[in-house]
């Protein structure tokens, strides 16, 4: 029982063909995960920040109109009130 020469390159040739193509696959498949996971990553953090950046200026909101209230009940008495 002999192989030839030409079974064995066509055997190399299909497998090769085989393993490229399957390579392919893999690394499309990597290239999905990879995008799809980089997509749902930036929005998670484009949440995040637009929840923090409003949590900001609500606390600055609130921080002012205490501020206003204390000015406001700081003010001294004039002559009518006493």
């Amino acid at each position: 029982m002999t192989i030839s020469f030409a079974k064995v390159a066509a055997f190399i040739v299909i497998f090769s063909t085989g393993l490229l193509s399957s390579c392919a696959e893999f690394k499309e498949a990597g290239r999905t995960i990879g995008h799809t996971t980089r997509n749902v990553t930036r929005e998670i953090g484009h949440g995040t920040r637009d929840a923090v950046k409003e949590i900001g200026h609500g606390t600055r909101r609130v921080v002012e109109s205490i501020g206003q209230e204390t000015k406001d009940e700081t003010k001294p008495l004039s002559d009518e009130g006493q």
